[in-house]
This record gives C-alpha cells, sequence and structure tokens, in this order.
C-alpha cells in the first residue's frame, strides 16, 4: 500500500511535467487554426512559397553535403589505418562547439568583397574593380548551405561511425573474401547497413537546418524562420506567425514519419561491440595521405580557421572588446544556462524514475510529452512560449483589477519566458542522456532495495543518484553549452536591456563589427568544447 501510495505521486509529478512542457505546442496548434483575415492571406499570395522552397532545399542541400563530408569521414575513422587517425576520430566532432551564426560571421568577412582574401587577390593581380574579376558571393543559398553543412555534419559523423562499429565486421571480412576492394565494400556493404543510422542522422541535421535563424538571416537568405521572426516583429501577427510556425512543423512531421518508416523493417541480429584493429584496412601511401588530407581540409575549415580568424580579431581589438560589457553578458549567459540546466536535470530524473518504477507502456507518455519541444525552432518556439504566458498575465491583471493592482506583464515580459523556453526545448537532451543512465543500472537494485522497506524516493536518492552522477554531469554539460549558443528564443523573449552572449554578438555582427565581439564568440566556442571533452572520454572508456 505504501509503494502504491508513492507511485501515485509519482504520476501526478510526471505527468505534470509532460502536460506543462507540452502545453505551448498545443496553443501553438490552436493559435494555427484561428482566422487571420489579411497578414498570412498577403504572405500566402506573395513570398510564402519562396520561403518554403528555400527551406527545402536548404534542408536539402545541408543533409546533401553533411554525406559527402560526414559518410567518408566515418568510414575512413571506423575502418581505416592512416596517419593521424586516432586524432581525428575526437578531433573531427570540435565543429559541433561552433555555432552555425559565428563561422557564417567568420567566413563572410573573410571572403566578402572588403575581406582579407578578396584585398589580396586584387593587390597581387592589380584588379581594380569587382568587374575585373570573378569571385563566388557567399552571402547566397548555396553559402548558408556550406556554412550550416560545415557545423552540423558531425551529428551523421558520430551516429554513422557508432553504427559502422555495432556492425558485425565478419561481413566486411566476407566482402574481402569475395573479391571487393575497399569502396566497393563501403558502398555495397557498410552503406547498406547502415541506411537507419544515416535516415536518423540526416532528419536530425534537417531539424537544426531548418531551425537555424542567425546564418540564414546574415546571409539574406529567406526561409520559414526568418518568416516567423519577420511575421512576429514586422507585422505584430501572432496568429499569421502560428500559421508559419504550423507549416514548419508539418514538414518536421514529414521528416519524423520518414525516419520511422525507414527503420520500420529493420533487425540487428549480430553485433560486435569493438572492432579488432588488426582487422582494419591498412591505407599506404597515396592512399594513406589523401585520407589525412581530407580529414585535415574538412577539419581546418569547419573549425581550425575560424578559430584562428576569431583569436586574431580577440588579439587586436582586445581593449575594446574586453570591458565591463563582456562579463555583464557571460555573468547573464552563465546564470540562464545554470538555471535551465539544474531543473530540467531534475525535472528528467523524475519522469525517468517514474517509468522505471511504474513498468507500463503508459508512463512513457510523460516523458513522450515533455520532449516534444525540442524539435520547436527557436523562432517558432518563441511563439509558442508566448501565447499560453501572455495569457496567464491577462489573466493575472483582469484577477488583480478591482484592487487597482497591475502586475503588467509578469510571465511574459520577464526572465520567466526566456527560462520556460530554454526548458521546453532542452528538456529532450537531458531526459534522454539521464534515461540511458538509468537503463544501465540493474533492477535487481531496485528490489533489494524495496525488500528492505525503502520507498521509491529513498530508493532513488541512496542508489540511483550516486550510480548517474556521470550520466546527470553529461545531460547538465550539455543542457548547459545549448543554453549558451541559443539565439532565435533569447532575442524574441530576453527582456529589455537583458543580453546574453549570443545576443551581444549577434547585435555586433548585425552591424558588422564582428572583431568587437570576438571574445564573446570565442567564449562560447571555448564552453563548447568541454562537453566534447566528456563525450570522448566516454566513447574512449566504453571502447575498452
Amino acid at each position: 500500500m505504501r509503494f502504491k501510495s508513492s507511485l501515485s505521486r509519482w504520476q501526478v509529478f510526471a505527468w505534470l511535467i509532460g502536460v506543462v512542457l507540452v502545453t505551448p505546442l498545443a496553443f501553438l496548434l490552436l493559435e494555427s487554426l484561428q482566422v487571420d483575415s489579411e497578414i498570412f492571406a498577403h504572405l500566402w499570395d506573395t513570398v510564402l512559397w519562396d520561403y518554403t522552397r528555400n527551406t527545402l532545399l536548404l534542408m536539402f542541400g545541408v543533409g546533401l553535403l553533411s554525406c559527402v563530408i560526414a559518410l567518408p569521414l566515418a568510414w575512413l575513422t571506423a575502418y581505416c589505418h592512416f596517419p593521424g587517425r586516432k586524432q581525428f576520430e575526437w578531433a573531427l566532432m570540435l565543429p559541433l562547439a561552433m555555432p552555425t551564426y559565428i563561422i557564417a560571421y567568420v567566413y563572410t568577412d573573410l571572403l566578402d568583397y572588403a575581406g582579407p582574401v578578396q584585398m589580396a587577390l586584387r593587390s597581387w593581380f592589380g584588379w581594380q574593380l569587382a568587374s575585373d574579376y570573378w569571385f563566388f558571393d557567399i552571402r547566397t543559398l548555396t553559402g548558408a548551405i556550406v556554412m550550416i553543412a560545415l557545423v552540423l555534419y558531425p551529428y551523421l559523423y558520430l551516429i554513422f561511425k557508432t553504427a559502422l562499429r555495432e556492425q558485425s565486421f565478419k561481413l566486411v571480412q566476407a566482402s574481402q573474401l569475395m573479391g571487393l576492394s575497399p569502396l566497393q565494400s563501403f558502398f555495397k556493404v557498410s552503406l547498406p547497413l547502415g541506411r537507419g543510422a544515416i535516415v536518423a542522422g540526416l532528419t536530425l541535421i534537417s531539424m537544426e537546418a531548418m531551425a537555424d535563424f542567425a546564418a540564414v538571416n546574415y546571409f539574406a537568405v529567406s526561409t520559414l524562420t526568418t518568416a516567423v521572426y519577420d511575421t512576429w516583429l514586422g507585422y505584430y501577427s501572432l496568429t499569421a506567425a502560428a500559421k508559419i510556425s504550423g507549416i514548419m512543423l508539418m514538414i518536421l512531421f514529414v521528416a519524423l514519419m520518414i525516419e520511422r518508416f525507414s527503420r520500420r523493417n529493420q533487425t540487428v541480429f549480430e553485433r560486435q561491440s569493438s572492432i579488432n584493429s588488426d582487422t582494419l584496412y591498412k591505407l599506404t601511401g597515396k592512399r594513406a595521405w589523401l585520407a589525412t588530407g581530407f580529414c585535415c581540409f574538412v577539419l581546418l575549415l569547419a573549425f581550425v580557421i575560424p578559430v584562428l580568424i576569431l583569436l586574431n580579431y580577440g588579439i587586436r581589438y582586445f581593449e575594446q572588446a574586453w570591458d565591463t560589457q563582456f562579463f555583464v553578458y557571460a555573468w547573464q549567459s552563465f546564470k540562464v544556462a545554470v538555471v535551465v540546466s539544474a531543473i530540467t536535470i531534475l525535472l528528467s530524473i523524475i519522469v525517468v524514475f517514474y517509468q522505471r518504477i511504474a513498468r507500463q507502456p503508459w508512463p512513457l507518455v510523460p516523458g513522450r510529452l515533455a520532449s516534444t519541444g525540442y524539435a520547436l525552432p527557436g523562432t517558432v518556439l518563441a511563439i509558442a512560449v508566448l501565447l499560453p504566458l501572455t495569457l496567464l498575465d491577462n489573466s493575472l491583471n483582469n484577477w488583480f483589477a478591482p484592487f487597482s493592482i497591475t502586475p503588467g506583464l509578469l510571465l511574459s515580459g520577464s526572465l520567466f519566458a526566456m527560462i520556460f523556453a530554454y526548458i521546453v526545448r532542452f528538456y529532450a537532451i537531458a531526459h534522454g542522456t539521464v534515461e540511458a543512465s538509468f537503463m544501465r543500472i540493474s533492477p535487481s537494485l531496485d528490489m533489494a532495495s524495496q525488500s528492505m522497506g525503502k520507498s521509491p524516493a529513498s530508493t532513488l536518492r541512496l542508489v540511483h543518484i550516486p550510480l548517474l552522477r556521470r550520466g546527470i554531469l553529461t545531460a547538465g554539460l550539455l543542457v548547459f553549452i545549448e543554453c549558451m549558443k541559443e539565439l532565435p528564443a533569447a532575442l524574441l523573449l530576453r527582456p529589455f536591456n537583458y543580453e546574453t552572449l549570443a545576443t551581444h554578438v549577434f547585435q555586433y555582427v548585425s552591424d558588422e563589427q564582428l572583431e568587437l565581439a570576438s571574445l564573446s564568440a570565442l567564449f562560447i566556442v571555448l564552453v563548447g568544447l568541454v562537453p566534447l571533452y566528456f563525450v570522448n572520454r566516454s566513447m574512449e572508456h566504453s571502447s575498452r
């Protein structure tokens, strides 16, 4: 009886968390069904189809370029011996620490007409005008595709490399015995077996590409994400912005359904946890150096060159960039990230622990509901969060009106809105990490604790929490970094005169003054390296 009573309390908490975190999405869907007389109809008749086409082209282009980059890199580092392989295996993950808007700003500054590259070319060849020579324009849809793919390819790289390592290497050995070359084995064995992992990686990349705001906005590429931003701030129409958000949700839903459909009949009958280094392909001569050169080329473009440029700006403009504002914005970003990390970890522990002790299909529902926010792009999430918070603010003001008290925008106009939006968006990261850590804890420990008369709360505190420390740390770091990098939601929901490092960088870059925000951009990148270090250590530990 005591256990059932305790289970009921955990059930109430878990379902309350799930309902609260899915509420913004429900409000967004309801708002998108409202009648909007003119604004959305005008957008539909004029530019909305162009925005949709650009969004789909961006998703397709980023996915295709990510495949070209990530699949060969994953296969080389998983199956082949070549100079620098062990170093490249973890170094190729470093671009994940680089926000897309920072790499877009850096390369625009480098390759624009007034940038050092074109100035050097004009100096060397004596060119005077832009009409004297041809140079590609980076501020285009193609340029946005390249910039975003350079940052997002590690998602597919990590997922496909993990799938390759989980495949039975006997199949690759069998292909060798049948006379297939390494390249033929890659196309006929590794790619078909890793199809599900590839689709999963591409789905994640497509969602991130569609959610990108700052890079495409800076490149003047109109997508649905920028349309939501412009409709809200330009036309002041939440309903029209919600309708555009509904189109984005439909695209996301189709992408997720394609990913699920591609894995419907996929079953792995044999696994191999690690690969014997003696059975790897040993590349020699020209092939070995081509593999090393390809890895170097990608790493230089995606991480080394942007970091070196930011370092150069940081040194040259140190006095202007190193001021009290930098510390204020860093501290404000840090506070928000810590609060969101702590809350998401606490909520995920409650929900996942309820799933564990209930042992029924239905307890999975609260976690699934609470995790839906991760699929929402930042601009869409801002709309979704404002809708219920504005309703609550209006209700509070109406309730206090007879007492001559006006609370104002207590929720929607304060830091609470931004923190709540971050929790809705990044809860899924904490949930997935904590859930994976819980799965590694034997159920026999729960039964032993229950047989000793311990309540579920005592079991969680005395047994699970000590065993979850690594998973909790990883989840906290991942959520912390995502909060530090998040830009669209911060731009739309931050209180007046409240800046984060991300919005600080955006404001300076909008004024073509990247060098004055170089230290802030560097700090965001350096902080992003922390979880990559722990992920790499965890992968090395699991492969032993």
